[in-house]
């Protein structure tokens, strides 16, 4: 079994794991409707993407009473 020769010091454990932490999230105010969304992803309050819909919501959608 593998046991370290030599004990690694906290400062030096530090600084191995100082890149290993999270980073914020960064919005993104929708062009559509103004709500907050991830770069580079669809918005999830009105479905568009890059000016253009690409995702139609239920709201949107005309379903007849007999096929729900």
């Amino acid at each position: 079994m593998a046991v370290p020769q030599n004990k690694i010091t906290r400062s030096r454990r530090g600084q191995r794991r100082s890149h290993d932490s999270l980073s914020g999230a960064n919005p993104n105010e929708c062009p559509n409707c103004g709500e907050l969304k991830r770069p580079h992803h669809v918005c999830g309050a009105c479905g568009h993407y890059d000016d253009r819909e690409v995702v139609a919501l239920v709201e949107d959608v005309d379903l007849d009473e007999d096929a729900a």
